[in-house]
């Protein structure tokens, strides 16, 4: 099954090349759960509401899902846990451009994830496809990371590489849009729009092995980053122990498994493609400039 939310808000079925609105069960579902929950209701409700999921969308008109404006599949995460330093050839590339006089390119004190440890992004910072990607800083250095991310579909703490797939109730495309400089990591990837996911959550059972997946992304049709997650340093299995071994993973938390080589700097008016296995879609977002209040405004008159 494939899960997206769209429009106002509502939550429909993707078969094909049409949406099927399912609404009715997100809002009976989210009544029914306590305000005070940790997660997000609708993914701790898959294993009960599938099947009536499934029998709503058959009753339910297919609306072209070119014609919908998407958004985050997953509403309410309480975090986005994400991956630093996950293939080999991105931590090579990032060390040799941090190396070149003038690089915006801060190199961190280790590059080994299990000694940088994982970091998180702001809630805030989600987008969907259709959302766009809001360029703050133009003044600095913005790239593009592509990525596999799972979808926890019931709660976790330390949880066992043996057990960690029975966690997951999806998998999305995202990308972890970063503004380069000296701040710490988390502050420069929570800028708001630079969390993305879509186009929807394929369900756990779409992906046979989410180890063996390609992984791509284009810039203005140019393929910037190709690669596959069998190059993971830290397959999913592991990336599922070592986060909730520091921390509790509820169901709708984000898990950004790591970006490949091939990352490059975003301009407004860019237009990128990720894609993957075809039960992921393609994810397909358009770069803006972020219009300015006037603190903003202020700030760069005074750097001009």
């Amino acid at each position: 099954m494939k899960l997206c939310r769209y429009d106002d808000d509502r939550l429909g079925v993707v078969r094909g090349e049409l949406v099927h609105d399912v609404t009715e069960a997100q809002i009976e579902i989210r009544n029914a759960a306590p305000y005070a929950m940790q997660g997000d209701a609708v993914v701790a409700a898959l294993p009960q509401w599938r099947e009536r999921i499934e029998l709503l969308a058959d009753k339910a008109p297919g609306r072209p899902i070119a014609q919908v404006k998407l958004l985050s599949p997953v509403a309410r995460p309480t975090k986005l846990a994400c991956a630093p330093t996950n293939y080999q050839a991105h931590i090579n590339e990032m060390q040799a451009a941090a190396a070149k006089p003038g690089s915006q390119i801060v190199a961190h004190q280790s590059s080994k994830i299990l000694e940088a440890g994982m970091f998180l992004k702001a809630n805030s910072a989600l987008v969907g496809a259709s959302e766009g990607i809001p360029l703050r800083f133009p003044d600095r250095r913005n790239d593009h990371e592509v990525e596999l991310v799972m979808v926890i579909g019931k709660t976790g703490s330390d949880i066992p590489q043996s057990r960690a797939l029975d966690h997951v109730a999806g998998y999305c495309l995202g990308l972890d849009i970063t503004v380069r400089g000296r701040e710490d990591r988390s502050f420069r990837k929570s800028v708001d729009g630079y969390a993305v996911l879509g186009p929807w959550m394929a369900s756990a059972d779409e992906i046979p092995d989410p180890d063996a997946l390609p992984l791509t992304l284009a810039v203005n049709g140019e393929i910037r980053q190709n690669s596959n997650t069998r190059d993971l340093i830290y397959n999913c299995r592991r990336l599922i122990e070592f986060a909730s071994s520091f921390y509790t993973l509820y169901p709708g938390d984000l898990v950004y498994t790591g970006t490949p080589e091939g990352v490059g700097p975003i301009q407004p008016g860019d237009v990128i493609i990720c894609r993957s296995a075809p039960q992921l879609g393609e994810l397909k977002i358009s770069v803006r400039a972020h219009q300015l209040g006037a603190a903003g405004a202020e700030r760069l008159r005074a750097h001009a």
